[in-house]
């Protein structure tokens, strides 16, 4: 039975809380989190050029570590709360979180990748664990990983069909430069000629939906 993905809101044929992109987004975010949170740390100190303090001849020092690093650094933390949710809901015992905060979050992230299955066979709250490890995953990388390249247009959700006949659903963007919109799921490609026909097809799932 067809359900609509609690995190991205797209139908969804497997039935699960999470789609099949969204679960794969989940699960690459959640792996990458340990590593922006160790790199996090190479910017705690304030660059020279952010207005803070003075130089050698007076006024006031700048501060020693930035302030908005450290609470981005403390939102990590959310995920040992997420594991502990999971726990809570399987009636299993709190699980033993020890240890400095990377390694902490090291445990973390194993747990919840262990779980994974029960997490998207349909956990009530799959959508707002994909959703704040999103955001969290996106204010890191912001800051460790900057992208430069200029962002792309959306177009819609994927209207190509499966063997199965059900869609595809995932999200469709024109990076500027590009002639062809290509679905990073399915690998549907969309040339120019057929844009008219793909607004339409878009413009009718989303109406159906």
């Amino acid at each position: 039975m067809d359900t609509t993905c609690t995190h991205c809101e797209t139908p969804d044929p497997t039935g699960s809380a999470l789609c099949i992109p969204c679960t794969q987004r989940l699960t690459e975010q959640l792996t990458g989190l340990p590593r922006l949170y160790a790199e996090l740390a190479g910017h705690l100190a304030p660059g020279s050029s952010n207005g803070q303090g003075r130089s050698s001849k007076g006024g006031p020092a700048p501060l020693p570590l930035r302030v908005d690093i450290l609470d981005m650094r403390a939102e990590f933390d959310a995920v040992c709360g997420w594991l502990s949710a999971v726990h809570d809901d399987r009636r299993m015992r709190t699980p033993r979180l020890t240890g400095d905060s990377l390694t902490r979050l090291h445990t973390a992230v194993a747990g919840l990748l262990a779980h994974m299955p029960w997490i998207v066979s349909g956990w009530p709250a799959a959508g707002d664990l994909a959703t704040e490890i999103n955001d969290l995953h996106r204010s890191a990388a912001t800051v460790v990983d900057p992208d430069p390249r200029p962002r792309g247009r959306r177009i819609g959700h994927c209207p190509a069909a499966h063997s199965d006949g059900s869609l595809c659903g995932a999200v469709l963007s024109l990076r500027p430069g590009e002639q062809v919109v290509s679905c990073p799921w399915c690998s549907a490609s969309y040339p120019p000629a057929l844009w008219a026909g793909l607004k339409q097809l878009i413009d009718a799932d989303t109406a159906a939906a």
